[in-house]
């Protein structure tokens, strides 16, 4: 059977009348930071041709502003200007080139911005950002309305094939929207008609000034997820407004960024919020298109044959390979690099003012830098360690052309990431194991496994260039009774599955601490498989019956079996080196469950009785069972000094190079551009 037919929904075009989308996939938006770049727009253009050369069927950029006040911040792109119009063709131009079709996000942030200078309907501070915005006025109100207008006439100048309209995530459209943020008592504010009134007027305006034969995207907030957003019979009655008003597709947005509800990490399980899209497909006629944490062709599939939507939308999924849709299309699946839903270089990097890229593709956004040129002089390479480091530098050695041998102790590909699948909620990186198998067999790599290299069989192997990724090893910690019985290492927990007990402390905060906790309080239901314990545990009312899905909505979070302590050395807030936009949902999950997490430790001794500890002067006992460490980490890099000592060409990559937790991100990135140079 072939992939076209394993997936006829996703792969089947969607008539537009005027225009025609080649597959019922849309790559949602997503700020790069390339929109801000001096150089941006020309990276941009390859970043998205590459994407359109993938099979995409409708492309969506960052979102840009359409006015002066409504960017995210104080130098954020904008759409404003002629000028700015003619620099965009390099875009579009490129995108067409590859047979692609694109859309221009307009995003008027509102509240939701780092500039002192922004707007909002009531003078009311968002939670998450630091100033509180200025009231419009009932003129400049229509003065951002017909900004929308212009822009959208812009972008369709510009070549731009539609436009995406943003009403969602919180930003200006749900301000007005919701009386959480709209206490004006004018036209624009009061009835739910006049809260209404600020999109609907932006919808109407565009389409009368750009024509039919234009894509209008709206993306609407299906469930705000914060206090006081909509009701779901208010969406609906949006949702009809602005099908009436002339949109051509509704895109489907899923909570505030002031919500403290995941919504699209990888604890959040496959197409989640799919069911409520299902709900407004049944109550409009334009095509709908479900979104978030859909990230693999087989639930993008599911998601269309159960008529949940018309079309889905996978931002991420494309940043981490953009020939996703041609590998579903041409029988190679387990070649697709599927998202895993980390952050930890898109999001991560956004909301720290750095370019975006992917954790498991550093190609990402970098498309005109990273580059895979075919070598001229091939290579006998020698990689030891299939950890994230060792597969990717593999990976790209052998696609460029070189003869590439990997070898691990180990009987399994994966290293680290062997650790990272067994943790509730990171179930994903069994794809990414999946995926660099696949591609180490396409690119005819030789893999030795299950047993361990020595020097003299690399220095006499005939290799011209030896990689060593062999990784990290716990740290011997000194502390006063560490080879107590009763002290085991996260390896032990996690790999080797030594039996722990009731009570546990857990020397460590970092990644790997906690990892080690979610797995040893893990419950009986896997939240972040099971749509509905998902629901239960971060109180959110799928049937719709609630004010923004969570009003009079508890969370249920499953109490921890064991009784378990996270503690650190360092005074700052347990888990501060978390990713940005993940790290409060470890947080928030591990504190509802009951776990107690202490900072400022001084770790005095550990005998028989559990583990001795000072906080804030006063000297206590963790009667625990079990003391696990999950602090300190050493290179493991034995091999480097004969190897140097026999001349042989040697770099390290990863841990072996520097030990810093279990920095996955970082070693796909070195791994890649290393065999990039060679």
């Amino acid at each position: 059977m072939s992939q076209t037919k394993q997936y006829p929904k996703l792969l089947e075009p969607l008539d537009l009348g005027y225009t025609k989308l080649r597959s019922r996939t849309i790559m949602g938006s997503m700020h790069t930071g390339l929109e801000e770049d001096s150089e941006g727009l020309g990276k941009m253009a390859e970043f998205f041709a590459a994407r359109a050369k993938g099979g995409v069927g409708l492309l969506i950029t960052g979102g840009f502003s359409p006015s002066v006040r409504g960017g995210l911040g104080p130098h954020s792109s904008a759409m404003i200007t002629a000028a700015d119009a003619q620099r965009h063709e390099i875009v579009t131009r490129r995108v067409h080139e590859e047979g692609g079709l694109i859309a221009l996000q307009l995003l008027n942030a509102g509240r939701q911005s780092y500039s002192q200078e922004l707007i909002a309907p009531s003078p009311i501070r968002s939670p998450i950002y630091p100033f509180v915005p200025h009231e419009l006025t009932d003129a400049e109100v229509e003065n951002e309305v017909e900004s929308f207008v212009n822009a959208a006439e812009l972008a369709k100048s510009a070549g731009y094939d539609g436009v995406e309209v943003m009403g969602s995530e919180g930003y200006i459209i749900n301000q007005f929207l919701s009386e959480r943020a709209n206490q004006r008592t004018d036209q624009w504010g009061g009835s739910y008609e006049n809260r209404m009134r600020f999109p609907l007027e932006i919808v109407s305006r565009i389409r009368k000034r750009v024509g039919e034969e234009f894509i209008i995207v709206y993306r609407l907030s299906l469930i705000d997820l914060v206090p006081g957003g909509s009701t779901w019979e208010e969406v609906i009655i949006l949702a009809k407004a602005i099908e009436a008003a002339g949109v051509t597709i509704i895109n489907s947005g899923i909570g505030w960024h002031e919500a403290r509800i995941p919504t699209i990490a990888t604890m959040v399980p496959r197409a989640a919020f799919t069911s409520i899209t299902a709900q407004l497909k049944k109550e409009v006629s334009v095509p709908v298109c479900a979104s978030n944490r859909i990230n693999t062709p087989e639930v993008a599939e599911q998601v269309l044959e159960d008529d949940e939507a018309d079309l889905v939308s996978m931002a991420r999924p494309m940043l981490a390979d953009p020939e996703f849709v041609n590998k579903a299309r041409n029988g190679q699946r387990a070649n697709i690099n599927i998202c895993i839903g980390c952050n930890q270089a898109c999001l991560d990097h956004t909301f720290s003012g750095k370019r975006a890229s992917c954790l498991v593709n550093p190609q990402a956004c970098h498309e005109t830098e990273l580059v895979y040129v075919p070598t001229k002089q091939p290579k006998k390479v020698a990689v030891v360690g299939a950890g994230p480091g060792g597969l990717a530098y593999a990976r790209v050695a052998a696609e460029r052309g070189h003869n590439v041998t990997l070898f691990d102790a180990q009987s399994e590909l994966g290293g680290q990431f062997n650790y990272a699948k067994q943790i509730p909620g990171k179930e994903e990186f069994y794809e990414t194991i999946t995926y660099f198998k696949a591609e180490l067999e396409q690119y005819g790599v030789d893999i030795r496994l299950g047993k361990k290299v020595t020097a003299s069989e690399l220095i006499n192997g005939g290799f011209d260039h030896v990689i060593l990724a062999t990784g990290i090893v716990p740290r011997a910690l000194e502390i006063e009774g560490i080879n107590n019985s009763n002290v085991l290492s996260y390896i032990d927990v996690i790999r080797d599955k030594k039996p722990v007990g009731k009570s546990v402390a857990i020397i460590g905060a970092g990644g790997i601490g906690f990892d080690v906790a979610e797995l040893l309080s893990h419950g009986t239901a896997n939240t972040s498989l099971d749509k509905q314990a998902f629901f239960e545990q971060w109180g959110i009312d799928a049937s719709l019956n609630s004010r923004s899905g969570i009003e009079g909505v508890k969370e249920n979070f499953e109490a921890s079996p064991k009784e378990i302590f996270l503690l650190q050395r360092k005074t700052t807030k347990i888990g501060a080196g978390l990713g940005k936009t993940t790290g409060w949902t470890h947080r928030t999950t591990l504190t509802n469950k009951g776990v107690n997490m202490i900072n400022g430790v001084t770790y005095r001794k550990i005998d028989d009785a559990g583990l001795h500890i000072t906080v804030n002067d006063e000297e206590r006992l963790l009667a625990v069972d079990n003391v696990i460490i999950c602090a300190g980490q050493e290179s493991l890099k034995e091999l480097q000094a004969p190897l140097k000592a026999a001349n042989v060409s040697v770099q390290l990559v990863g841990g072996a190079d520097l030990a810093v937790e279990l920095d996955a991100k970082r070693a796909i990135d070195q791994g890649s551009r290393l065999a990039a140079e060679l």
